[in-house]
């Protein structure tokens, strides 16, 4: 009987060739069935210019075999962050499943067009509202936000909601992919992936819980 991907990593004898960006897309799909809100959430990790870490959750937009893709507001602390230091950790904790996925490696900022072709497929209200927030910018008050709206969406009327200049995406480009699963009396199964540069081969290990 053939294995499962997640019953390959977790087979001491048999983890051979095994690509950790397949054995995501199985929990994904899992975590897609079973997880009542966000599946594609996820705690991402940056550090300004001092090192001082920052967390937030985002939600991962695209993936392939080149990395993970989430969207945003590059004069926001993140963005800020990630342009001055481009690397980043991120994580996935899926409650219903009881599994984690964590990653880290080099961002980069992806193509222009990539950037346009997922605006154009959000909602507009959400497309108007990400050139209108000065994100992570002081704002005195909720009211003052949805006038920047409401006038924003007066000036734009029927055209196109133009992609800002400021708004783009970044990807994750894992050097490092960990797969956690939970275990009774938290002797949990920990399998990480590792490879020195994006285009390198992988290498795994299991991982004292």
């Amino acid at each position: 009987m053939l294995q499962t991907l997640t019953e390959r990593l977790f087979d001491d004898g048999d983890r051979s060739n095994l690509d950790p960006f397949a054995v995501f897309e199985e929990w994904f799909a899992l975590a897609n069935d079973s997880e009542p809100n966000d599946p594609h959430a996820m705690a991402l990790a940056s550090a300004d210019e001092a090192g001082m870490p920052d967390v937030r959750m985002v939600l991962l937009n695209a993936r392939d075999a080149r990395g993970f893709c989430f969207f945003t507001n590059f004069e926001s602390d993140k963005g800020r962050e990630l342009l001055a230091n481009p690397q980043a950790a991120a994580v996935f904790h899926w409650k219903s499943l009881r599994r984690q996925v964590r990653l880290r490696g080099p961002v980069e900022v992806v193509s222009p067009a990539e950037s346009d072709a997922y605006f154009a497929s959000r909602h507009r209200g959400s497309q108007i509202a990400s050139s209108a927030s000065l994100q992570s910018r002081p704002l005195e008050s909720r009211a003052a936000l949805i006038a920047r709206v409401d006038t924003l969406t007066a000036e734009i009327g029927d055209a196109p909601v133009i992609r800002p200049a400021h708004w783009a995406g970044f990807r994750i480009k894992p050097t490092m992919m960990e797969f956690w699963k939970d275990g009774e009396y938290r002797l949990h199964d920990r399998v990480r992936f590792t490879r020195e540069t994006p285009d390198a081969p992988w290498e795994n290990a299991r991982l004292y819980p």
